[in-house]
């Protein structure tokens, strides 16, 4: 293994373990630092005005009940991106929250997608799915290589659950780094929703 190769791959590890010591927590702060432009508001919920907002990272892979998806293809829409894990306590809370808007807000032009990481095997993630009647696709994320995609200083998931709400344009507007009840979630979305 090169010098390279090994310092990519500690790094990834370092980033996973950080991860993992994070997880599933009751929220928290960015921690972005220096000119990041996003405000966190007293909601908790950090929002990015339009022009300074950063481009989502390739987010595409292998669904939970095998399918592609590649979050590209919904661009033009407003993306609801939940990260989530079956073990998550909090995840577990606002499940059927998240199933319930994702549903009232189908056919506004919004689209909501899950990234299910640390499930070490789809079957708990689609039981999970089930039971909390998630009809919205799950990419299968289960050694956080995709939150690793986001660009450091950006408003990125950071816990688990963390969710993102990303504008028409495959930009990221609003960050919340803790389980959302319905009337957060929708608080959340609305004022993306109503960008032209």
């Amino acid at each position: 293994m090169s010098t390279r190769s090994r310092a990519v791959l500690l790094t990834a590890v370092a980033a996973v373990a950080a991860l993992a010591l994070s997880a599933c927590g009751k929220g928290g702060t960015s921690g972005g630092g220096g000119d990041t432009h996003f405000v966190t508001g007293s909601n908790g919920i950090a929002t990015v005005p339009a022009g300074k907002r950063a481009t989502v990272p390739d987010l595409s892979g292998r669904t939970i009940d095998g399918k592609t998806l590649d979050l590209a293809d919904y661009k033009g829409k407003v993306v609801v991106l939940n990260v989530w894990g079956s073990w998550c306590g909090p995840c577990r809370e606002e499940a059927g929250y998240f199933a319930k808007v994702s549903k009232e807000y189908r056919d506004k032009g919004v689209q909501f997608v899950g990234i299910n990481t640390r499930d070490t095997s789809t079957t708990p993630a689609v039981n999970f799915e089930k039971e909390h009647g998630v009809e919205y696709p799950s990419l299968y994320d289960p050694t956080g290589k995709l939150m690793l995609r986001f660009k450091k200083g950006t408003l990125n998931p950071q816990l688990i659950p963390s969710t993102l709400v990303i504008d028409r344009h495959g930009r990221v507007a609003a960050r919340a780094l803790e389980a959302l009840d319905d009337t957060a979630l929708t608080g959340m979305l609305k004022p993306v929703l109503a960008e032209k």
